[in-house]
């Protein structure tokens, strides 16, 4: 590894975890048509917590108010707001936390083929282009409900299948069920703010075991500060970008990369 590589590996991160696009899926092309190999583990992780870093400070208002209201600070309907929509966030974690720790193995494992990610690219595509076009978008983000949450936190697991998206399952689901464009994206980043964290965590044990390779330490700061910063670049653009265009362009992006997978694939790349 050198640092252009840690870098652009960090600015990949940054990029495809928030676009509904799946990061996990880009990767696994990427390793299968470029011979780019796995950074490590260590590495890896470095690239998450960056992107962590890029919500929590983007969205760090809504996480301030948050932990204020589990405090009690605040007016009582400010605090109740609050308290409800931490609840919601810990239990719209429970489906991925359980699947990840079930089946995230096996999936990692067994759908990290170029054909697989080519159908899960343009499946996932074309659920979020229908959620597009279906979807009436006059709920906002106060109006989230546990039904809600339990459905959107259910589609949220389906992104442990590399080429499906976290941002982009989650993003989907919230669109079917009459939320806004804006309202689906924030409460998607929100939702993934403690699985990106737990992961992180879950890992450590093994990062342990591994030990620390102390010459690699640079590349990690360089991994971590490329994702956190192209992570929080298009955080911002997304949410821009939401409040007046459609989302159906990522599907079409989709589309378009699963053909050229199918087609390397057929002429034998």
């Amino acid at each position: 590894m050198n640092l252009l590589y840690a870098a652009l590996l960090g600015i990949l991160q940054g990029i495809t975890e928030f676009l509904p696009v799946s990061s996990s899926g880009h990767l696994a092309l990427a390793e299968a048509f470029f011979d780019i190999e796995e950074a490590g583990l260590t590495f890896d992780i470095a690239l998450h917590m960056g992107t962590l870093i890029a919500i929590l400070i983007y969205f760090r208002q809504d996480f301030l108010n948050l932990f204020a209201a589990l405090l009690g600070s605040g007016t009582r309907e400010a605090t109740e707001q609050g308290r409800r929509m931490c609840l919601y966030i810990c239990l719209g974690s429970i489906p991925a936390v359980v699947f990840g720790l079930l089946f995230g193995h096996a999936a990692e494992t067994h759908f990290r083929g170029p054909a697989t990610i080519a159908f899960t690219l343009s499946a996932a595509g074309f659920f979020l282009w229908l959620a597009e076009k279906k979807g009436i978008r006059s709920r906002n983000f106060s109006s989230i409900t546990l039904k809600d949450v339990v459905i959107i936190g259910f589609s949220q697991a389906l992104a442990l299948i590399p080429g499906v998206s976290r941002s982009g399952s989650t993003i989907t689901a919230a669109l079917f069920l009459g939320l806004d464009r804006s309202s689906s994206a924030r409460f998607s980043f929100l939702l993934s703010a403690p699985i990106i964290f737990g992961a992180g965590v879950y890992k450590i044990p093994d990062i342990m075991q591994q030990g620390l390779d102390l010459n690699q330490i640079i590349f990690y700061v360089i991994g971590f500060f490329s994702s956190a910063i192209s992570g929080y670049m298009v955080i911002s653009i997304l949410m821009r970008f939401v409040r007046t265009r459609s989302l159906a362009v990522f599907a079409y992006y989709r589309f378009v990369l699963s053909a050229i997978v199918v087609a390397a694939l057929l002429l034998g790349y």
